[in-house]
């Protein structure tokens, strides 16, 4: 498949766009968007964040924002796709989380809400340059809006426990000391195939990039799956190609190489 073909891009933030360790964007990435935009392809962010804290990079602006692991799609003019968690599964998860001493935080579009905070959980969301916010709010929160995402410490053995006894629940990881809970039948692929058909595009029109196996399946609805260097082993295990680290400008230096842009001098 040629990459002078591709008409939309998707791309994960944390670890792909954003170094983990710098926490920003580096120039030479934010100039390859921009450019990217300029030869009129769709750009689009794909991410375990919620709407609210998605970062705004100085100088460009996504055409369209995959959050909260694909469960809610929209751009500037409308909601493409939205899929949140029952009620009766947030409950559940509050409670289980209870019983192996885990705090969680629950979002909506356009809240963030805490029951309590735990280191792993602390540093989850200083990663994305976050404080937990413990909210009074909360239990009416879970109770009362649509939520999308619960995000919350634990350890790959400690999933089970999450998830027992829910319906339509599933773990969607990107870190190793954390996760976000989404609906089963949810995730960025997806995101993705509401978004390809929302603009009449095919699986062969896109490229997509990232590191963690919550993007697994992004890379597997896409024509060209992408990993970083710095992506985790299952995700190489199912991508078409791999780039450079994401300290490295990888995604900028896999953009030269195939010609969707010029060498920034």
């Amino acid at each position: 498949m040629s990459l002078d073909m591709i008409k939309i891009i998707f791309f994960d933030i944390d670890g792909t766009l954003i170094d983990i360790n710098s926490r920003k964007i580096s120039e030479k990435t934010l100039e390859t968007l921009i450019r990217l935009k300029e030869r009129n392809i769709l750009l689009c962010l794909s991410t375990g964040r919620a709407p609210l804290t998605v970062p705004h990079f100085e100088g460009w602006e996504p055409d369209v924002f995959l959050t909260f692991n694909g469960s809610y799609c929209y751009n500037r003019q409308q909601i493409i796709y939205k899929n949140p968690i029952s009620t009766e599964d947030a409950k559940i998860i509050v409670k289980n989380a209870a019983s192996i001493n885990r705090r969680v935080s629950a979002a909506t579009p356009d809240k963030l809400a805490a029951n309590g905070k735990d280191k792993d959980l602390v540093d989850y969301f200083s990663l994305a340059k976050l404080d937990v916010n413990v909210s009074s709010e909360f239990d009416e929160m879970i109770e009362k809006d649509e939520v999308y995402q619960i995000m919350c410490g634990g350890s790959e053995e400690e999933y089970p426990a999450l998830l027992r006894d829910t319906k339509n629940a599933k773990i969607a990881a990107w870190w190793d000391r954390a996760v976000d809970i989404i609906p089963a039948d949810s995730g960025k692929g997806v995101g993705i195939e509401k978004v390809l058909a929302h603009y009449g595009l095919k699986k062969e029109d896109a490229l997509a990039f990232g590191d963690g196996n919550n993007d697994i399946d992004m890379l597997q609805a896409v024509g060209i799956g992408v990993a970083m260097a710095n992506g985790s082993d299952a995700l190489k295990a199912v991508a078409d190609d791999i780039c450079g680290h994401a300290a490295q400008d990888g995604v900028y230096h896999y953009c030269v190489e195939h010609g969707l842009i010029a060498e920034i001098r």
